[in-house]
């Protein structure tokens, strides 16, 4: 059974199924997302299950997994079927809303320092596509408070996607490195850096590589570009859609709108224990 830590000090406000979040008003974070939580619902892509399937291996028990900044749950639903339980947190009221619902995964609003969960309670932590936005350091302290005795923590994130032709791809890459430069955020680069230039307190394991592959029509990509947090950045800037130009110059090249082609994924992890 997961513990839950009761003191009224907590920072994480519940958010069951079937009920909207409790907004929380005296936290701060990095929020590049919640003005497109709909959008990041329905176009971002859910993680291989080669992935959970390495990742469940290095763990002893199965009994309570913690996705952590989980956004829409796209890790959530697939950890859970791996564990008895999955405590899914983040900070955007805007981003639960929009969850895929599982009896067995609880959503909660909560800060990644602040989970709310008891001491020495979480088999698994995990972390995708949003260490870079975090104060690692409070993150680190609160998974190894959280965590049992020998637990696992893996964090991941992939880079820019890739095209099957080199025309597609020119046009994309000039997009995501021309237009779009100046729009990352600078936290991007540590996930570019495939996580290898920030500490990782914990016993840390050589991984196999990964990629992933989705296949998807013209539409599909191009609301995947709007889930960008750049695309964003570069609309409150313009009060332009920096996206309606590369559709044009993508469908050029991309034949009949309606067929799918293969978007591929660099995917970078890394993964450890902690201490026994």
């Amino acid at each position: 059974m997961l513990r839950l830590r009761s003191t009224a000090s907590s920072s994480a406000t519940e958010a069951r199924l079937g009920d909207a979040p409790t907004p929380v008003t005296s936290l701060t974070f990095k929020d590049h997302f919640s003005s497109r939580a709909a959008l990041y619902a329905a176009h971002r892509p859910d993680y291989p299950d080669s992935l959970f399937s390495y990742v469940v291996s290095l763990v002893r028990h199965r009994r309570t997994a913690w996705d952590c900044a989980t956004g829409n749950g796209q890790a959530a639903v697939g950890l859970v079927e791996h564990f008895g339980r999955v405590t899914a947190t983040d900070l955007s009221s805007e981003q639960l809303v929009h969850a895929r619902r599982h009896p067995r995964i609880e959503y909660r609003e909560a800060s990644a320092d602040a989970s709310g969960l008891e001491d020495s309670s979480v088999d698994l932590v995990t972390v995708a596509q949003a260490l870079h936005w975090f104060d690692i350091g409070q993150f680190y302290a609160e998974a190894q408070r959280v965590l049992v005795p020998g637990g696992v923590i893996a964090v991941w994130g992939y880079g820019d996607p890739l095209l099957d032709t080199p025309a597609l791809q020119r046009t994309l890459h000039t997009f995501t490195r021309g237009k779009l430069e100046s729009y990352w955020r600078a936290e991007r680069q540590i996930l570019l850096d495939r996580y290898q230039t920030i500490p990782f307190p914990f016993v840390e394991v050589t991984r196999p590589p990964f990629t992933f592959e989705r296949r998807w029509t013209l539409a599909g990509l191009i609301g995947y570009l709007r889930t960008w947090s750049a695309t964003a950045e570069y609309v409150a800037a313009h009060g332009t859609d920096p996206v309606v130009e590369v559709e044009a110059d993508l469908a050029r090249d991309w034949g009949d709108e309606q067929n799918s082609r293969p978007v591929r994924w660099p995917l970078y992890l890394r993964a450890g224990y902690t201490a026994d």
